[in-house]
């Protein structure tokens, strides 16, 4: 006894993928989508991506430390300006970027993704100017990476 689907029967709706087109199609566009995912991301987010792939270079002996320099603007055309970065021990990271000429919030982004990978005992607020780096100290103590500075 043969148990199965047969799609070259003529009494079946279906049929074997003869369209290749539309297979390269489908490809493509999940392709794409997935491509664009990555596209769409806020200030924050890229900044908690900075801080997972630095926590991975933290060493994992005690007190080793690793400092990150994120630059801003990450993407052209998004906080410009000067903008103000919330880092704190509840683990949210907040981005308000203002804009050139009232200093006024003008977008704001967060994220708590970083907090997968790293502690963060203090709460950190700092303004920084237009183009102005953000330098994020790593250090590893009792066996977790946590945020012990920024500037």
């Amino acid at each position: 006894m043969n148990v199965g689907l047969r799609t070259d029967s003529p009494e079946s709706d279906l049929s074997p993928i003869s369209n290749w087109r539309h297979l390269i199609l489908r490809t493509l566009l999940l392709f794409l989508l997935l491509l664009l995912t990555g596209c769409f991301t806020d200030a924050a987010t890229r900044i908690a991506y900075d801080i997972e792939t630095a926590a991975k270079r933290v060493e994992h002996s005690e007190n080793s430390k690793f400092t990150l320099a994120h630059r801003t603007p990450s993407k052209k055309g998004e906080c410009d300006n000067n903008y103000k970065a919330q880092l704190d021990k509840i683990g949210a990271l907040i981005i308000w970027c203002k804009d050139e000429k009232n200093n006024q919030t003008v977008s704001s982004h967060s994220t708590s993704y970083h907090s997968r990978f790293v502690d963060t005992p203090d709460t950190y607020i700092l303004e920084k100017n237009a183009r102005e780096t953000l330098f994020i100290e790593l250090e590893r103590r009792n066996g977790r990476v946590v945020i012990a500075d920024v500037k």
